[in-house]
């Protein structure tokens, strides 16, 4: 018997956050996330949760987990964006039709309890999380700061009416080992025209304190 559930207990969040690990474990190519951030979504006074919320689902066939999938409302980007859509993100499943519009159709209905028609995905909280799902390069060496997914997934979920909103591209650049001197001399000369300087810190405690809150600002800009 197929069914979704809301996750609730640890033992539920558990399941939930393991079940990308085992889903992918004999793929050489997938980077987990890091564990110690991903449970914080399941904090009460998690950061985000003060202008969203969300919900957590897991599915089960015959009592084994197949699948996950997270709703998420941000309102305050709904409001800064005048609009109204509920995101989806956190989505994993194995290679079953049935599976993955179980999945969706419980965000769908969570989405249409709350009135709001347009679905988004997948993404987190901000900007800050993983989005978008991989839809080439599949035998390509996956990174933390991006989503890695098996080639069925965009398959599948395009097969419910989902369509791409947008393509994104991500290039591999290899460092060299010294910089090359026309690099070099423009670098000089920017640093001149503008008056900049190059600042190293010692510390992380160090940077926190003198320029921590600049550097969020000028991230928000």
């Amino acid at each position: 018997m197929l069914e979704v559930r809301e996750v609730k207990s640890r033992k539920e969040q558990r399941k939930f956050l393991n079940f990308p690990l085992n889903l992918y474990k004999d793929n050489p190519y997938f980077v987990p996330p890091l564990y110690m951030d991903e449970k914080k979504i399941f904090k009460k006074n998690y950061l985000y949760l003060d202008q969203a919320e969300a919900i957590y689902y897991n599915a089960y066939l015959d009592g084994k987990i197949v699948g996950r999938i997270a709703a998420i409302i941000c309102h305050e980007i709904n409001i800064q964006s005048d609009d109204s859509e509920v995101r989806f993100g956190f989505v994993d499943f194995i290679d079953d039709k049935e599976v993955v519009k179980a999945l969706f159709d419980t965000v769908e209905n969570w989405a249409k309890e709350r009135h709001i028609k347009k679905i988004i995905g997948p993404l987190g909280f901000t900007d800050l999380d993983h989005e978008g799902m991989l839809v080439d390069g599949f035998e390509e060496l996956g990174t933390m700061a991006t989503i890695y997914n098996y080639p069925y997934y965009p398959k599948r979920i395009e097969e419910l009416g989902y369509k791409p909103d947008a393509e994104w591209v991500e290039f591999v650049f290899n460092i060299p080992t010294e910089i090359p001197e026309k690099h070099n001399r423009i670098s000089e000369i920017v640093k001149k025209k503008f008056g900049l300087k190059v600042k190293k810190f010692n510390s992380r405690k160090e940077i926190k304190e003198k320029y921590g809150k600049e550097i969020f600002q000028l991230v928000n800009e």
